[in-house]
Order: structure tokens, then C-alpha cells, then sequence
């Protein structure tokens, strides 16, 4: 029974084809995986390969000419098939059509040692000493890791073709071949909370417009002064804790840092509520040490602390992680030094931490030893503008290279 070969969608932008060349002519037997026609699309001329058996007994798109995509490209069937109600089914570019008087007469199969033979003395290898192989062959060969010299093509002249790659195995390599290993995977449902996260994620970086801070802040002093709070404290104030309490000062004298987007209208929080991005096995969450800027020190870390303990044992309630105005990442722990975080809703920016690094500084004109801190932050620029976001860095910084001024408050 006759079949349409449709103009095919050869990239993701393509909307129409313009045939190159065709490679068979009407009367042609056609065996799948045999080249067709070549496809010029917006972005390269690709080869394309029949994916069925007939004869070729009708040419939709003349060479040099275009077609929309999923026009008729060909019809292949049975000789002396009739086609025309199939050809009368869509509107197509000028057609080529010739009638196949004569019947095809097949020659008798050779015997399968014939075959072999044959298929043994066929060098698949183009006169420049290239292996005869389809692109896609390539493509997918390439893509699956295994070498194209060590398959035997099956299309026409011995040329090697998708289904030669598709068929290959291992165990059908010669020794000489080099190791292919085996591909794995594993699959696994995905969580409520991913689900959440990642629509919540997506939801802002595709609608709000993000744009990028990073400041380099100077932690020496910071490092003398938490290792004298540690030193009486009934806790252990982490670096993390001295962050937050800098930024929960820094957000009161900065307002529009501490707001958010309401479509119609930007709301100012009077109040810092800042989350508090805690990584667990299934994802991220961000519970809220609330009205930061009022409390001190050791009460943010005691806070900090029972909330990551909560989230480990996976009771974290929905009071915990609701009502942020400000949101803090700290990958420094992990050895990052730099990174940029994506926005959590309703707030309009998010703090990212890197990690204290060792390096030479210039201080008085003197190169010395300093602690070095990255801080980036991601800004709604609907609500934050460039020096908005710059002035509130410059803030922190005064914090935490001089924590003495943070904790007179």
C-alpha cells in the first residue's frame, strides 16, 4: 500500500524545506535507511533517509524547490500503484510525477553466503578515504560512543547508515575495538516539594528580571570578632549567623530591598523577615527567622540552628517557611566561592554567600595576608534598581568588616 513521505521537521525553528538534491528517481526501488533526497532547512542542508521499503512513484518537491513542512515530499508504494487520490489529499509545490509503465522485474534473492560474501568485499570508504556513513549514522554513533570504523554498512555501495548503528553491540566487536561501556540510568518519581520548587523557581526567574551585584567584603575583623562572641557565648555563633544579622540591619536603613511585586503595586516591609535557605535530601527549603533585626546575635543562631534541626527530621511546618521578606544562600561551607541565586518569591532579592578564602590584599600600600568574602546579590528589577542594590551592599560590607556597629544595635 502506498505511503506519504512527508516534508520532515528537521530543526526546531523550521518551517518550510527546500530539496537540495534528490538521490532517487521516480521508478526507483527504495529500501529503508537508503538516501533519499538531500534537505536544505534554515540551519544546514541535512541528508535524509527513507524509513520504509517501495518503489519512489511520486516526486512532491522538485530539486531547488520549497515546501511547507509536513507537505508531500514523496510517495513510495508498489509499481504501477495508483496514487492520485493520495496526491489530491494536500496542497503541494510544483510536482514532478512520472508513470510507471513497465513492471519491475525483481532478480532472485542470492543465498545468504552470497550475501555475506558480498557484504564482506564492499569497503564502506568514499575515494578520499572517508567512511561512507549517513550524518545521523554519525550523530548517533557519536552520541552512543561507539566508533564509527568498527560497524559494517548495510545502505546502498555498503554506506553505513542509522540502523547499522542502532543494531550494534558490543559483543559484535572485534577485539581490537576499544571498550564501550554500558549505559545505566535509574528513574524516580518527583517529589511534592521539587514539584513545588521548581515551579516556584521557574515562576521567578522567568518573570521577574534578574540582575546581578557581587561585592568583595574583607572578613578579618569579622573573624576576630565571632571567635570573641564564641568565646562566651552559650552558643556558637557561625559566620552564616553574622550575615544575617548584618543584612537584618542593613534592610531597615534599606527599604526597597526588603520589598516585593505585586503586579499593581510594590509593598515596603517595615518588618525583616529573613529565610533561610537550608538544603535537605529532597530538595531546599527556606524556613524565617522573623523580625531579625531585633533580635540578637546568639537568639539568631539558636533560631537558625532548631530550624535546620526541624528540617533534617522533616517537621518543619508551613508557619516555619511563610512570610520571608529577604532571603539568605550560603554555599560557603561547601567550598563555593561565587554564586548567583534566583530570586525567592515574594521577595525581591536574595543574597548569595561564598565561602572565606586566604588571599594577598593591599592594605596602607602593603601587600598582606586577608579574609576575603564574595557576596552576590540578585535583584527584581522591577522594584530594585543598579544603585538601590549597590547602596544596600555597601551597607553590609560597613557591617561586617566593622561588627562592632552591628552589635550596638
Amino acid at each position: 500500500m502506498a505511503e506519504i513521505v512527508r516534508m520532515p521537521k528537521l530543526s526546531d525553528t523550521m518551517s518550510e524545506g527546500v530539496v537540495a538534491a534528490w538521490h532517487k528517481k521516480v521508478g526507483d526501488k527504495v529500501k529503508s535507511g537508503d538516501l533519499l533526497a538531500e534537505i536544505e532547512t534554515d540551519k544546514a542542508t541535512m541528508e535524509f533517509e527513507s524509513f520504509q521499503d517501495g518503489v519512489l512513484l511520486h516526486i512532491g518537491v522538485e530539486s531547488g524547490k520549497s515546501a511547507p513542512v509536513n507537505s508531500i515530499l514523496a510517495i513510495l508504494g508498489e509499481n504501477g500503484e495508483d496514487i492520485s487520490e493520495l496526491i489530491k489529499e494536500v496542497p503541494v509545490a510544483k510536482v514532478e510525477s512520472v508513470p510507471v509503465k513497465e513492471e519491475i522485474k525483481e532478480t532472485p534473492k542470492p543465498s545468504a553466503n552470497v550475501v555475506a560474501e558480498k557484504r564482506e568485499d564492499i569497503k564502506p570508504v568514499n575515494d578520499d578515504g572517508r567512511i561512507k556513513a549517513s550524518p545521523l549514522a554519525k550523530k548517533v554513533a557519536e552520541d552512543k560512543g561507539i566508533n564509527i570504523n568498527a560497524l559494517k554498512g548495510t545502505g546502498d555501495n555498503g554506506r553505513i547508515i542509522k540502523r547499522d548503528v542502532d543494531n550494534y553491540t558490543p559483543a559484535a566487536a572485534s577485539s581490537s575495538s576499544s571498550f564501550t561501556g554500558v549505559e545505566s540510568y535509574t528513574e524516580e518519581s518527583v517529589s511534592q516539594m521539587r514539584k513545588v520548587i521548581a515551579r516556584r523557581l521557574a515562576e521567578s526567574k522567568f518573570s521577574a528580571p534578574h540582575f546581578y551585584l557581587t561585592m568583595e567584603i574583607d572578613m578579618n575583623n569579622a573573624m576576630e570578632a565571632r571567635k570573641s562572641i564564641n568565646a562566651v557565648s552559650p552558643v556558637k555563633v557561625s559566620f552564616n549567623d553574622l550575615v544575617i544579622k548584618a543584612c537584618a540591619n542593613a534592610l531597615r536603613k534599606h527599604p526597597k530591598i526588603n520589598s516585593s511585586w505585586l503586579g499593581d503595586k510594590i509593598r515596603y516591609n517595615q518588618h525583616v523577615n529573613i529565610g533561610v535557605a537550608v538544603a535537605v535530601e529532597e530538595g531546599l527549603l527556606v524556613p524565617v527567622v522573623r523580625f531579625a533585626d531585633n533580635k540578637s546575635i546568639s537568639q539568631i543562631t539558636e533560631e537558625v540552628k532548631a530550624f535546620a534541626q526541624k528540617a533534617k527530621d522533616k517537621k518543619l511546618q508551613p508557619s516555619d517557611w511563610e512570610g520571608n521578606t529577604f532571603t539568605i544562600s550560603n554555599l560557603g561551607m561547601f567550598g563555593i566561592e561565587e554564586f548567583t541565586a534566583i530570586i525567592n518569591p515574594p521577595d525581591a532579592c536574595i543574597l548569595a554567600v561564598g565561602g572565606i578564602k586566604e588571599v594577598p590584599v593591599v592594605k596602607n600600600g602593603q601587600v598582606v595576608p586577608g579574609n576575603i568574602m564574595k557576596v552576590t546579590l540578585s535583584c527584581d528589577h522591577r522594584v530594585v534598581d543598579g544603585a538601590s542594590g549597590a547602596a544596600f551592599l555597601q551597607t553590609l560590607k560597613q557591617y561586617l568588616e566593622n561588627p562592632v556597629l552591628m552589635l550596638a544595635f
